[in-house]
């Protein structure tokens, strides 16, 4: 690109203007952010909102004056070009910072805790420590998820999910389980690695508090008045079928169940959504804390929100143009034996092409506070309650969800309909649903009994905003009693 195409662009993740040198702390906070998360260029000498060039006043003087700043100011050490360059005359300073394998840089009067800066959208982020000791692995090699746990062992994987998951395609005996990472020799002993445990621990949410998916199906196209819900936290192959599941639920038509597999029962891109959803849950940046991945359906589109920025050297351009890189190899290894995905790399640029083919608004890729949303728009309105003005969610799930009792009710597994009988007379927390089940094994309550039971609508948690609380309990919906009563 040449100075004119920059001065007609945006600010950008890799472009950014300055007026002068009167605020150095700004511009070197973005010379960090460029270096640490894939390289960019500032132009100094334009006018911040017409992007006129106003030049620089002795600009021999002023590029020391920069390279000296840069040199006392930022650690370890960073050595960007600094050119000048003539636009109708007036003299401009171009600094370009290239991705950095020094990295991460930080400023030395905040120190490396908290003078580190990534670059997101057009802005500077502080880094917090999960997201510096990212950047430092990405430089070593090192991927979060082939790390491994030492204080665990291979009974705190949950090996009949696993081998449930592959079928008779891959025997998982101990050299498998190595040859595909989810085992890793540590001081003479096999542990489970980091990205084992997000796969098929017996107690993900244990280890990676925020490692499950949050389904929210909202009125209008706000997120302020929900109308369902469910958190899901099975092995991670299995939260594919379970959060389409979700998605399916609020997509149904009233069709009969003979007719759900043709195209047109399905009011919401099905093919794209499952493609964003898999992208999402192999790279996430599971070392991330504060929120889990969120699904979020809405009247006029379906957003999903994963942990973590783009790896560096990466941007949103170059995802659309099916550039890719493998943030959790451990995860994206299995997603691919399992044949979960089909081919590396070619994903994001299959959801856009898909949304062409399909007439839809061009799906929106964004970078906001340390996540990735990812949003796909839908081809029409698709209101919860159409031709009635919003009403209460309860009433609001009995009138969409009433017309397909029946059908849901001959789809209920043996497991559901014991768990259903079981929260008929009072509310129960796990433990003590487990107990009234005669269960043991916590994964099998959870994947067989609790998490369909939350995906069909038919129970909910009486404390919603706070799903991992370790008091939560759980309780028939309206929808549960109403099969219950067909049961």
């Amino acid at each position: 690109m040449s100075i004119d195409d920059y001065l007609q662009a945006p600010e950008s993740k890799n472009l950014e203007f300055k007026q002068d040198l009167s605020s150095p702390r700004n511009l070197l906070k973005t010379l960090v952010a460029f270096a640490n998360t894939a390289g960019g260029r500032v132009v100094i000498g334009v006018e911040d909102k017409s992007r006129a060039p106003l030049g620089i006043d002795n600009p021999l003087e002023e590029e020391e004056r920069l390279c000296n700043l840069i040199a006392d100011s930022i650690s370890p050490r960073l050595v960007p070009n600094v050119e000048m360059t003539t636009v109708d005359g007036k003299t401009l300073l171009v600094v370009e910072v290239f991705l950095s394998n020094s990295r991460p840089h930080f400023l030395r009067a905040e120190g490396p805790d908290t003078g580190v800066y990534v670059r997101l959208g057009s802005t500077n982020r502080q880094a917090d420590r999960e997201l510096i000791a990212e950047l430092r692995r990405a430089v070593e090699g090192v991927s979060f998820d082939e790390m491994p746990m030492p204080d665990l062992s291979i009974d705190d994987l949950d090996i009949s999910a696993a081998q449930k998951a592959f079928g008779n395609n891959r025997l998982l005996d101990e050299q498998n389980l190595l040859t595909l990472k989810l085992l890793t020799r540590h001081q003479k002993r096999l542990v489970p690695t980091q990205g084992a445990i997000l796969l098929f621990g017996k107690e993900r949410t244990r280890h990676f508090a925020d490692a499950w998916i949050q389904c929210g199906r909202f009125f209008g196209t706000e997120k302020i008045d929900i109308f369902d819900h469910c958190e899901i936290d099975g092995p991670l192959p299995q939260v594919v079928d379970d959060v389409m599941l979700f998605l399916k639920k609020h997509a149904f038509r009233g069709a009969d169940l003979s007719e759900l597999r043709r195209k047109d029962v399905w009011s919401i891109p099905l093919g794209i959504l499952r493609e964003v959803i898999i992208n999402a849950l192999v790279h996430s940046d599971y070392s991330q804390r504060g929120a889990p991945i969120r699904i979020v359906f809405l009247d006029d589109r379906i957003e999903v929100e994963s942990m973590g920025i783009l790896l560096a050297g990466l941007t949103i351009d170059d995802m659309k143009q099916g550039a890719s890189r493998i943030r959790n190899p451990v995860i994206a290894r299995v997603f691919k034996e399992l044949h979960l995905i089909e081919q590396w790399g070619t994903g994001v640029r299959r959801i856009f092409a898909e949304a062409r083919e399909l007439k839809l608004p061009e799906p929106k890729i964004e970078e906001i506070a340390l996540r990735l949303r990812f949003t796909i728009f839908l081809a029409k309105p698709h209101a919860i309650t159409p031709g009635v003005g919003k009403a209460h969610p309860k009433q609001a799930t009995k009138h969409a969800t009433e017309h397909a009792t029946e059908q849901v009710t001959e789809q209920v597994t043996e497991q559901v309909k014991h768990l259903l009988s079981v929260l008929k007379s009072k509310e129960l927390g796990r433990k003590e649903a487990m107990l009234a089940l005669g269960l043991k094994h916590r994964p099998t309550f959870v994947y067989d009994y609790l998490q369909p039971s939350l995906a069909e609508g038919l129970i909910e948690m009486t404390q919603p905003d706070s799903p991992t609380s370790p008091t939560q309990r759980y309780r028939l919906t309206e929808n549960g009693r109403m099969v219950m009563e067909r049961m």
